[in-house]
């Protein structure tokens, strides 16, 4: 299933959409895309049923906004250096063990959405990132398959970033990954078994109409599996959260001088196979 949220900010519906393209209204079923929802294999099932039914209301699309397509995301986990391609661009080693940081929920934004540069900003960058979306409690997971049955689904991620604040400031990462605006997300939660392999993915990334990342989740360091089942030693993840699972090469910061990172006006697009397509306008802040 394509799981869904629109309308304006902080008054988005759940929706769906069918095997069509139409859109379709789930408000006279959940109240919400959210946790309780991911959680609730019954609840669950009662939207694939009516979805195969064809009894859903439809929505008129036109000038309707897509919000995020999760509510009351519980946390971000990220991992940092992920993919081969991308640690040969910055001139890293991979990483023994995956790399973690956090971005706050607060940072998430429709795919859609205005992306703001931050004040004193000169090094904006992009990243196209696979979210996981997770679906049950695990603590502690010690198989892949174990992992792989937590996952409730996945989404397309810009994990905007602002390498200056990031590398440059002193202390972790969160500086300059944690700015408004710095996770748009979606427009779909695609379930899970739409995605028989989340290693076979591609990942693409245009600013201003011309490619920067071109990339396959194949190229992953830590595959999926691996990476839920690592966090999961380390923190409790619950229904509602979300992994991002780091982005392939074709970053500004990878790029010679001068590198040509985001300024306002720039458009960015992004997509992953099957899991639909971003575009952000980005403004000063």
């Amino acid at each position: 299933m394509k799981l869904l949220r629109v309308g304006t900010v902080g008054a988005e519906r759940p929706a769906l959409l069918d095997g069509t393209g139409v859109l379709r209204d789930l408000s006279g079923l959940v109240t919400d895309i959210d946790p309780a929802l991911l959680a609730d294999d019954a609840a669950l099932a009662r939207i694939r049923t009516a979805a195969a039914s064809g009894d859903l209301p439809p929505l008129d699309s036109a000038g309707l906004r897509t919000g995020p397509p999760l509510a009351r995301i519980g946390k971000i986990v990220c991992i940092g250096l992920n993919y081969h391609d991308h640690a040969r661009e910055t001139g890293a080693a991979p990483p023994e063990e995956p790399i973690l940081f956090m971005k706050a929920p607060d940072t998430v934004v429709g795919p859609e959405d205005t992306v703001l540069v931050p004040r004193g900003s000169v090094k904006t960058d992009w990243e196209v990132e696979l979210a996981v979306v997770i679906g049950r409690t695990a603590r502690y997971l010690e198989s892949d398959d174990e992992a792989l049955a937590a996952v409730a689904g996945y989404a397309v991620a810009h994990d905007v970033s602002e390498r200056a604040f990031q590398i440059e400031r002193g202390g972790q990462w969160d500086k300059g990954k944690n700015c408004e605006t710095f996770n748009p997300l979606g427009p779909w939660l695609v379930t899970a078994d739409e995605v028989p392999d989340p290693q076979a993915l591609g990942l693409r990334l245009w600013v201003n109409g011309e490619l920067q990342q071109d990339g396959t989740t194949a190229e992953q360091i830590f595959p999926v599996a691996e990476v839920v089942r690592y966090v999961s030693r380390f923190m409790t993840l619950y229904p509602g959260d979300v992994i991002n699972t780091g982005t392939p090469a074709g970053v500004a910061m990878g790029r010679p001088e001068p590198k040509p990172y985001l300024r306002a006006g720039d458009v960015v697009e992004l997509e992953i196979d099957g899991l639909g397509r971003q575009r952000q306008v980005l403004k000063d802040a």
